[in-house]
């Protein structure tokens, strides 16, 4: 192996394969939806190779494999250059071999980046902060189901079954006890991350049965989009070693939760270092409000990336563990909103809309062009909301098609995103939601076969 190219991977895959031999890297882009795209090859070939090459029709196809309309142009294919980012060499822990994966960079022919690649997306609002000065911070929050292997479509998902003999039980929220009933899919989730040099800040049970939360630390949006693209993979690969599933569906199982991915925000100015939400007496801002006012401003726009699927909306049920409102307040998980308890330099806002079936990538790229567009409008948000925000009825879409509408009519936002991305994501989406009003469901063939 070429050791100028092991020399710039990160210190976690060269411990990774310290006094191996590596076999196989995994050159690979996030789609649309998030799914990893790409090619497998020798060690050997990748070494000698700085860039291959992939069709720009992987960002046109949509989740269940059919191709969208190209609103851009005809439909020729033309080869995208991807060339490997060496940062994100990780290892593939569950693998037979001792095999890499590396997320590569998208460009054109030409060399520039290819706008409607989801990676390309955020580190375009990313450099918009740049430009004015301010360096975004996220931390994300992913939360998730370990539910029993579904091979038949037609049947509804149940709970794994845990290591007492029982199926895992819902309402247990933070119970220690309920988190050991799949302990070796933690401790394997755990053992990955490792391998692959994440840093998970903490896992808990959530609400509904089999749910676990982990949480990551804050840091710079792109690096931690491209961690959540390979926990996902990662959290599936734990799963199937334990005859258990993983899914990141925003609503798997009627009657339970859904999961989210909380996203919490802070900017610091790239001069002073310091977070443009506190003043030196460490008081809130008018960046900060501003920030809050372009979220209840723009999240409608956004709804489309953040709820991307018919069944995100499942989730947005009223008071049922998910706020469906755009109000905020102080440590208030009920508002859409939330501004956690915090010291000063730590004030940050907590957008608790987001799917976790949302593409990392785009799920952060769009809660920050809400912020970034209110920090240039320079508006105040409403009041803080004071009490139980669960019930209270707001201007979100209440499905796919009307998430799209509201996308559509959002100059700003498509600028802050790219005109021909949101053009492609608008067609690829309403694809998808075509498909799924073709299908006819159990509860229509129950209630209207005989009733109407």
């Amino acid at each position: 192996m070429n050791k100028q190219w092991m020399d710039r991977t990160p210190e976690a895959a060269r411990e990774y394969l310290a006094g191996r031999r590596l076999d196989e890297v995994e050159c690979i882009v996030a789609d649309i939806a998030g799914v990893a795209r790409g090619k497998a090859m020798p060690a050997s070939k990748f070494a000698r190779q700085d860039k291959f090459y992939l069709p720009n029709s992987i960002f046109l196809q949509t989740i269940t494999g059919e191709w969208a309309d190209n609103p851009t142009g005809a439909f020729t294919e033309p080869d995208m250059v991807l060339t490997p980012d060496y940062s994100t060499a990780s290892a593939a822990p569950w693998t037979a071999d001792w095999t890499l994966q590396i997320i590569h960079d998208a460009t054109d022919q030409q060399g520039n980046p290819v706008p409607i690649a989801p990676r390309n997306v955020l580190k375009r609002v990313v450099k918009l902060y740049e430009d004015k000065g301010w360096k975004p911070v996220v931390a994300p929050e992913m939360e998730f189901f370990l539910v029993a292997r579904n091979t038949d479509p037609n049947q509804p998902i149940i709970p794994p079954m845990g290591r007492t003999g029982r199926r895992a039980a819902a309402k247990q929220a933070y119970s220690m006890s309920a988190v050991d009933e799949y302990g070796k899919v933690i401790d394997d989730i755990y053992d990955f991350a490792e391998a692959q040099g994440f840093e998970i800040d903490g896992i808990l049970q959530e609400g509904g049965a089999g749910q676990v939360e982990i949480n990551l630390n804050h840091g710079d949006p792109v690096a931690l989009a491209d961690e959540m693209f390979y926990f996902k993979r990662l959290i599936r690969e734990a799963a199937l070693r334990h005859d258990c599933f993983a899914t990141f569906m925003a609503k798997p199982i009627e009657g339970e939760p859904g999961s989210a991915m909380h996203i919490h925000h802070s900017v610091v100015d790239m001069q002073t270092g310091q977070n443009i939400f506190s003043d030196a007496k460490g008081r809130e801002t008018t960046a900060f409000l501003n920030f809050i006012a372009g979220m209840q401003r723009h999240l409608p726009a956004a709804i489309a990336l953040l709820a991307p699927y018919v069944n995100s909306y499942r989730r947005y049920v009223p008071d049922f563990a998910a706020p469906i409102n755009l109000e905020w307040a102080r440590d208030n998980r009920t508002t859409g909103l939330r501004v956690p308890i915090s010291d000063p330099g730590a004030r940050r806002v907590e957008n608790r809309l987001a799917g976790m079936d949302c593409n990392p990538y785009l799920g952060i790229a769009a809660s920050l062009a809400c912020g970034y567009l209110g920090l240039l409008e320079g508006e105040a948000p409403r009041a803080e909301y004071l009490g139980d925000a669960y019930m209270s009825q707001d201007e979100l879409p209440y499905n796919l098609g009307d998430a799209l509408d509201i996308m559509a009519e959002n100059a700003a936002m498509r600028s802050v995103l790219g005109e021909e991305f949101t053009a492609v994501y608008e067609s690829v989406k309403r694809n998808e939601y075509k498909e799924f009003l073709q299908v006819i469901s159990p509860w229509e063939r129950e209630h209207l076969l005989l009733n109407v």
